[in-house]
């Protein structure tokens, strides 16, 4: 080899965890991957003139931030003989994006040197780098399928998938000898939420005003890789009170499950909550309740407690209206899960539907509902005339 071949290596990990690790799960840290890279840069005669490093970036996409400033160095400068990685799913987990990337790699003159696999421009060689991209790829898929799974099931069992929401803590404990991931309340965070629930369902407070009294009370968002903690805008709050979780349930995919967690909020607060925020307007200073006919009339088959009625938003402002049962919070929870308005409406006429009138309670119910037309009418009749409006 030429002992003035100029190279470049390129490093990443998919967390910002794993960057300061000695191992992961998927190989090797950035230390690693480094020292190894100078080792074949050192081996092949070649001087290392940059480093790339992508810390946090899943090699899924192709987007990178230094990922795309090498190449684009590498198109630029042309200065550059090798680029080297520890393994060629370092840079790519698809076909398209390996060979778009390797084309790039190949136009600026350059050789993809690989620190664990023999790949190079001999036939066997660019065979061997095809057969180990599609296994990047297979791996790739089948772990998100695996991971999917999991969750799913995760989910259906009570269990919430991802991090915490604001007020509850991930953590791990261990239950004969296997690690068991769970959710508890936050020592610290926990009754700043359950506050800001009873607080807004008094109706005193608007979203805006309930952020800053939350602030003044010094609740604020968890640490994480990326940033400290920070109040929460009002943006978080109102999520934060349209989010089922606080009632101790698990809303996973568009499905919600009864959750293993400990409930923050009850049932009426929560319904309340919801009442509140869908009968207010964006200006968050008109007040308009919704309600619906069978509101307060049905009750749950399975604990006979009455059930509430509520108008939520969703995410992106779409409207939903639902049914629930006021003994999710009792002492011996009802499992009865949350129903659409139109099973609960198609079930009541179902009910009624079985129900026959004698022929004189007939008669009695239609003379009340046309006594109860004529009034309304003759009401309309006279509010008509007074605003001297035709007929």
């Amino acid at each position: 080899m030429n002992g003035n071949c100029r190279a470049v290596i390129y490093l990443r990990v998919s967390t910002a965890g794993q960057v300061h690790t000695d191992r992961d799960a998927e190989g090797l840290s950035i230390p690693a991957q480094r020292e190894a890279c100078y080792r074949k840069a050192e081996a092949i005669g070649a001087q290392v003139v940059e480093e790339y490093i992508d810390a946090g970036e899943s090699a899924r996409k192709s987007d990178r931030p230094a990922l795309q400033r090498m190449l684009k160095r590498l198109s630029e400068e042309g200065d550059v003989d090798y680029v080297i990685v520890h393994k060629v799913d370092r840079l790519a987990r698809n076909r398209a994006d390996d060979v778009t990337i390797n084309l790039a790699i190949r136009e600026a003159g350059a050789a993809l040197v690989s620190v664990t696999e023999n790949i190079d421009e001999t036939p066997s060689g660019t065979l061997l780098h095809g057969i180990m991209a599609s296994i990047s790829e297979f791996y790739s898929k089948n772990l998100a399928a695996e991971v999917s799974k999991g969750m799913d099931q995760k989910a259906k069992k009570g269990g919430r998938p991802g991090k915490a929401p604001v007020g509850y803590l991930n953590t791990r404990e261990m239950v004969d000898g296997n690690e068991i991931r769970t959710i508890v309340l936050h020592p610290e965070h926990a009754d700043h939420v359950r506050w800001a629930f009873e607080a807004y369902a008094t109706g005193d407070y608007t979203v805006r005003t309930l952020t800053t009294a939350l602030k003044e009370r010094g609740l604020r968002t968890s640490r994480s890789h990326r940033e400290p903690p920070k109040p929460m805008s009002p943006s978080k709050i109102a999520y934060m009170l349209r989010n089922v979780f606080y009632v101790g349930v698990v809303e996973w995919k568009g499905e919600q499950y009864p959750g293993r967690h400990e409930p923050l909020v009850t049932s009426e607060v929560w319904g309340k909550v919801q009442e509140i925020l869908s009968s207010r307007d964006q200006s968050g200073e008109r007040q308009r309740l919704h309600q619906h006919y069978l509101k307060g009339t049905v009750f749950c088959a399975r604990c006979k407690r009455r059930l509430g009625f509520l108008v939520a938003t969703g995410r992106n402002g779409g409207k939903y209206d639902y049914f629930f049962c006021y003994g999710r919070q009792a002492k011996n929870r009802c499992d009865l899960p949350f129903l659409t308005t139109t099973a609960v409406e198609e079930a009541v006429s179902d009910a009624y539907g079985d129900i026959e009138l004698g022929t004189a309670l007939s008669e009695e119910v239609r003379e009340k509902l046309l006594g109860a037309l004529r009034r309304s009418t003759a009401g309309l009749e006279r509010e008509r005339k007074r605003r001297g409006l035709c007929a």
